[in-house]
């Protein structure tokens, strides 16, 4: 099956800026992310189309290939017969990412990134801590620059020498066919240095595994899927290069009496017969820990749903709050005393008061007659 065109599937012109570009991804992103759509795979699919294609547009030398050559500029060449540019032996994607292999502050194919990763905690909360927001305290597996080398990766009284294969740049040069390509140094695996007296404490790599205490600010409103981030959080750079990122994927537990569908909530209350048949007052709850009073019109059935406006979830980004949708349950007495079971039946015989009972007697009758 062919592959879609990229601007197609971010829905986007084909001189769209990168703004625009960025906006119909996040979009697309946050719609179908597989956090939010549990074993959906037709989600997990755009999903995975519309990371892939960003990928490409949002870099202006991927971008500007990708207008000129399609698709087939980022196929490896098969045998003989790929897509790519033949008799170079790797195809001109592998060409193409040797020669902008700074994308993302990575290296080339094959290199090691001196770039810490980014690194994920997932984190559950209760509804009430979404919809106040809280502070959670967590312990992350991460890690951090080796205090003993403070991250050179050499022990205390050497220091890294320049690369002698490189330079000191990280790279060398081989020309490829009439291409000039860069790759990463194999002495240095890209750092520029290399180190004869290695820190015995991280073995020469600047960084050691470590559990770290931190706070996590969770603001009112977020919902299942929700991701914070936490800058220089992750994992530490090879030989003091800048960290990777922590992010915090937010899921919050199912509660006991709300249902959640975004910024509304829903719950189900049980109402006396006769305050439903009389109407009154009674008070519900609220995820802000007071009770609310609602008011109950006379005759109100069972599946009645009444909206509270402002008592749902607060907006993640911006003002306002959803709505609190409560349904009503008309709840049958039971255990009657003789008092109230003498008043039952006085009132069965006083007349008829229940219209919808009478209605299907009256088409049950037409159905049989």
């Amino acid at each position: 099956m062919s592959k879609r065109d990229f601007y197609e599937v971010l829905g986007v012109n084909r001189d769209a800026d990168d703004k625009t570009i960025k906006s119909a991804y996040r979009k697309l992103a946050m719609a179908n992310h597989p956090d939010r759509n549990p074993d959906d795979d037709a989600a997990a699919e755009r999903f995975r189309e519309a990371s892939e294609a960003y990928e490409v547009l949002k870099d202006s030398q991927k971008r500007a290939a990708y207008d000129q050559l399609g698709h087939a500029a980022f196929e490896q060449s098969a045998g003989g017969g790929g897509a790519g540019f033949g008799g170079f032996g790797g195809g001109f994607s592998d060409i193409f990412e040797q020669m902008f292999s700074e994308f993302s502050g990575g290296q080339s194919r094959g290199g090691q990134s001196r770039h810490g990763a980014d690194l994920r905690y997932d984190l559950d909360i209760d509804l009430d801590e979404a919809f106040l927001g809280c502070t959670k305290d967590i312990v992350a597996d991460i890690s951090a620059t080796c205090e003993l080398c403070s991250g050179s990766g050499a022990e205390k009284g050497s220091q890294p020498v320049t690369c002698s294969g490189c330079g000191g740049r990280g790279k060398v040069r081989a020309q490829q066919g009439f291409f000039t390509v860069e790759r990463t140094c194999p002495s240095c695996q890209g750092a520029g240095e290399t180190i004869s007296d290695p820190c015995r404490s991280c073995r020469g790599q600047g960084r050691v595994e470590k559990s770290e205490n931190l706070s996590v600010n969770i603001p009112a409103g977020v919902d299942s899927g929700t991701r914070i981030r936490l800058s220089g959080k992750g994992e530490a750079g090879l030989r003091g290069a800048p960290a990777g990122d922590l992010y915090i994927f937010v899921n919050v537990r199912t509660h006991s009496i709300f249902e959640r569908e975004g910024s509304h909530l829903f719950l189900r209350v049980p109402v006396p017969m006769s305050t439903a048949a009389l109407g009154g007052s009674i008070e519900v709850p609220t995820l802000a820990g007071r009770m609310a009073r609602l008011q109950i019109e006379k005759g109100t059935q069972t599946g009645r749903k009444f909206r509270m406006r402002g008592k749902g979830m607060p907006a993640l980004r911006g003002s306002g709050q959803g709505d609190q949708i409560v349904e009503i349950q008309v709840e049958t007495p039971t255990n009657l005393t003789k008092k109230q079971a003498e008043l039952l039946t006085e009132f069965e015989q006083a007349g008829d008061a229940s219209p919808q009972t009478t209605s299907f007697l009256n088409r049950v009758k037409k159905l049989w007659s």
